[in-house]
């Protein structure tokens, strides 16, 4: 165990073995530090935060702080985070709002700068949350899912599993797993394929996938029936993923960014658009 000097450690924080804590970290009582943890300067860990193993916290995070809301109770839950992670520069997380209640980080996240998770988020294993992603409240993002950088997400809504989220995307419902969304728009552009490749399906899963994803967006059908073709057709394998999700959502899910089919989008000239308007005055 390395401490520096410099830390302002809690007599009642719990250290485990190998842990280095740096100069100017705070670790307040009631905290827990997993074994072979690193904590570098000006590190924050407040009351009510349990951190598993070989967790590597840079400058400036503060974890454990109290929910941004106008209505704190005086009481209020925790912080639990699993092992693995790198939660980088300034990154934010605050506890959860009840005191039966958790925030959680799951194992081998990557919390890039500046990210904020508000209070009552669940993450997954293995998501990323690049620079100057902000959760709100109750959000919760499957494993492996990817948010880009200054990316939104509305409180209560749902990212699923492998998705991926484009920078600066405001994400106002839930986003399937296994999908693309532009950052631009806000909308799904298709499946995740480099996600779904690098996580190890192989084409036949991928090419099922497609064919899910297919009745959800572009079958035409209603929403109870893309629900049956979903169970009937799709009750195996990654895809059998999409049918809980969706039954499950509150918020309702991400539409498509896609022209209907056969839809030209003309580009008229200066000149031809200033007639059609002398016309239409004219006229």
């Amino acid at each position: 165990m390395r401490i520096h000097p410099l830390a302002s450690i809690a007599p009642s924080a719990k250290l485990g073995e190998g842990v280095q804590i740096g100069p100017f970290c705070v670790v307040e009582n009631d905290v827990t530090i997993g074994s072979q943890c690193i904590l570098e300067s000006h590190v924050t860990l407040k009351s009510g935060t349990k951190l598993g193993e070989k967790n590597h916290i840079f400058e400036g995070a503060v974890v454990g702080g109290i929910p941004q809301h106008t209505n704190v109770p005086e009481q209020v839950g925790r912080v639990i985070i699993g092992s693995g992670n790198s939660i980088r520069e300034n990154v934010t997380i605050h506890k959860a709002m009840q005191t039966d209640h958790n925030t959680v980080i799951g194992d081998y996240c990557l919390l890039m700068c500046n990210a904020h998770v508000a209070h009552d988020c669940h993450l997954g294993d293995h998501v990323i949350l690049t620079n100057n992603v902000m959760l709100a409240g109750h959000v919760t993002v499957g494993s492996r899912a990817f948010l880009s950088g200054g990316a939104g997400v509305h409180q209560f809504c749902r990212v699923g599993t492998l998705a991926m989220v484009g920078g600066l995307a405001h994400i106002s419902r839930d986003v399937p797993p296994f999908v693309t969304i532009d950052g631009q728009s806000g909308y799904v552009v298709g499946l995740n394929q480099v996600g779904l490749k690098r996580a190890g399906h192989d084409p036949k899963s991928i090419a099922r996938l497609k064919d899910a994803y297919r009745v959800i967006y572009r079958s035409g059908l209603m929403w109870k029936e893309i629900l049956a073709q979903l169970q009937q057709q799709f009750n195996d394998g990654a895809a059998a993923e999409f049918l809980p999700f969706l039954t499950s959502s509150k918020r309702g899910i991400v539409p498509e960014r896609r022209m209907p089919p056969g839809a030209t989008l003309r580009i008229h000239p200066v000149e031809e658009q200033e007639e059609e308007v002398r016309q239409a005055k004219a006229g």
